[in-house]
């Protein structure tokens, strides 16, 4: 099935630094987007308490800035999950920036999903 880009800004009040380890590192996804998370070179197995497990592998990144995962049954298309780290040139306002691909029948839950997403990653980060 043909999946669509969709894209969420969330503004966040804590550092870049800070937030590019909770989107990069194991230990960081761990936290808040899944409850198990184990790195082994670009791939990542995610774990959650319903027993589902995937594997998602790093494909592109710049630190500081932005990492681009590619879900194991995507591979091979053109379909990624992004976290991009936006800072605003005038004010230093500091936003989170999703970019992901999903059914159209799925807009919707897919949005609520990342905003529960990114609500847990506000509380880990004590950015709310």
């Amino acid at each position: 099935m043909t999946k669509i880009k969709v894209q969420y800004e969330f503004t966040m009040h804590c550092l870049s630094e800070i937030l590019y380890e909770y989107m990069a590192s194991a230990e960081g996804l761990a936290e808040w987007f899944a409850d198990e998370a184990v790195e082994r070179g670009d791939d990542f197995y995610f774990s959650w308490n319903g027993g589902m497990e995937e594997k998602a592998t790093l494909i592109r990144y710049k630190p500081e800035s932005f990492v681009r995962f590619r879900w194991e049954e995507d591979e091979g298309s053109k379909y990624f999950f992004e976290m991009t780290i936006v800072i605003d040139e005038i004010t230093d306002d500091l936003s989170l920036n999703i970019t992901d691909f999903c059914e159209e029948d799925d807009k919707e839950e897919n949005r609520l999903y990342w905003e529960n997403l990114i609500e847990n990653l506000r509380l880990k980060l004590g950015a709310t």
